[in-house]
């Protein structure tokens, strides 16, 4: 395989000294090295410490990663997945021992570190069936019941809970409005929340708070409505941009104070990059509704009406609203196929965004399902997607694929409250994103997706380290 002769990446360290006499200081340091190599099966392997020696000016021959720890951006609330009805069933249906494997994988000391867990409010595709909390046209909401999700997504909740511990970040998301609250009397094919119904629907957000803290799940956030502009032939609710503020201003953000929940973290959109900035600058330009507004969420799907991901929509949102944090709350890759899953470009996928994401200003990160079965489901709609780790509910058997490992390289070295640091990359078969960790540690994540091997050098203010990396690999460098 043809290999690019030399590239660099530049790294450095947020010290309180001059960087450039630190590094000299500190000539022969070492840092360690993951890798993920698709081309020989290593994931996640240990390659041990490479050393950084004097190195000169780059030329601009060499493909370089410029990483400069005096710029200082966003800091990084968490990373995570949701557990959905269809997570949590697909979970209980495994034995015991898988059960623990697959919540040591995702939440104890030794997996990938998530500390957001997000979970659907009524029912979404991914449920096994259709439901809400509340009888129809009870508009006191004196029937409301959670009962539904005790069977599995409370249970499983809980466990993620006890597993992550004082990290643990929960919020939620709408998909639907209970029918008879919708102009189309639907959950499914869009529809839009009826006037009458605002304040009754905003009631409906306490009593699922209350509910789910009285069970000891403390709630962080919210988002208004997952995904209100997509007409889908699941449960989906439409709201125009001057629709979703209002509800924000005049029934769900006073009804949250009101109620004492002035802490929560509500995010508008919750939808695709391609209407982001449109969205937050409609809806957040009246300052009573922006009051409300914690942050901006967002998925990734505008591939649908796109050739690639549009993130540039995100940098200039954080530009209009920087007092706002952008959230990635969903994002898998659909049309399931259990012959595709140990596809590299699975987890390439992952990679690109959530290094580009966070270059342009993300601050939290949340894959949607963390478990499916071996359909990909189940998927009341037949909407079928990949997951980070697919379980077999028919042979015990669990399957990690390249989503699960390329998370890992993000997810289990860069903590909560960890500050990006600037970077760029010369090179587009190089994508890269670094971390200062609050101890110090700099958490730097390298993703080449070409088809050649890059030979590297780690470039630190004349110091570099020697490094590879193959093709179809991602490495986390550790100083």
């Amino acid at each position: 395989m043809k290999k690019l002769i030399v590239s660099c990446f530049v790294i450095g360290i947020a010290v309180n000294i001059n960087a450039q006499n630190y590094w000299k200081k500190h000539e022969g340091k070492t840092a360690k090295v993951i890798l993920t190599n698709s081309k020989v099966n290593e994931r996640m392997a240990d390659k041990g410490a490479v050393k950084f020696e004097q190195f000169g000016q780059p030329k601009e021959t060499e493909a370089c990663i410029f990483v400069a720890p005096n710029f200082k951006y966003q800091k990084l609330i968490g990373i995570g997945g949701a557990i959905t009805d269809a997570a949590a069933e697909t979970f209980y249906k495994m034995p015991k021992n898988k059960q623990k494997e697959i919540l040591d994988a995702y939440f104890g000391k030794n997996g990938l570190g998530y500390t957001m867990v997000r979970t659907n409010m009524n029912s979404c595709d991914f449920s096994s069936d259709s439901y809400t909390y509340v009888e129809d046209n009870d508009t006191s909401l004196k029937t409301f019941n959670v009962a539904h999700d005790e069977k599995y997504k409370i249970p499983l909740i809980k466990e993620a809970q006890k597993a992550i511990g004082n990290s643990f970040t929960f919020y939620f998301s709408p998909w639907s409005p209970p029918a008879w609250m919708k102009s189309n009397k639907s959950l499914y094919k869009g529809g839009r929340l009826e006037n009458q119904y605002y304040q009754t629907w905003a009631d409906y957000y306490i009593k699922f708070i209350k509910e789910y803290e009285k069970r000891g799940i403390n709630v962080w956030g919210l988002t208004v409505q997952n995904e209100p502009m997509a007409t889908q032939s699941w449960e989906s609710c439409i709201y125009t941009a001057e629709e979703e503020g209002e509800f924000l201003k005049n029934n769900l953000g006073p009804t949250l104070w009101k109620n004492g929940y002035k802490d929560k973290k509500v995010m508008i959109w919750d939808h695709n990059r391609d209407l982001i900035y449109q969205r937050a600058t409609t809806t957040l330009s009246d300052p009573e509704t922006s009051k409300y507004a914690s942050g901006i969420g967002y998925h990734w799907y505008e591939t649908w009406n796109n050739k690639t991901q549009l993130f540039d929509n995100l940098a200039e949102t954080h530009r209009a609203f920087p007092d706002k944090f952008l959230a990635f709350t969903e994002g898998c890759k659909e049309q399931f196929a259990m012959d595709r899953i140990y596809d590299v470009s699975l987890g390439e996928l992952y990679s690109k965004n959530m290094l580009n994401d966070f270059n342009k200003g993300n601050a939290l990160w949340t894959d949607w399902n963390i478990l499916l079965d071996e359909t990909g489901g189940p998927n009341h709609k037949g909407n079928f997607c990949f997951a980070p780790i697919i379980a077999d509910t028919k042979t015990g058997e669990v399957f990690y694929t390249y989503e699960y490992y390329y998370i890992g390289h993000v997810s289990k070295y860069i903590k909560p409250n960890a500050q990006r640091i600037g970077s760029s990359s010369n090179r587009a078969a190089l994508t890269s994103s670094a971390f200062m960790n609050e101890n110090g540690q700099l958490v730097t994540v390298i993703m080449n997706d070409s088809d050649n091997d890059i030979e590297t050098n780690l470039w630190i203010e004349g110091m570099a380290a020697k490094l590879n990396a193959p093709a179809h690999s991602i490495q986390t460098v550790i100083l």
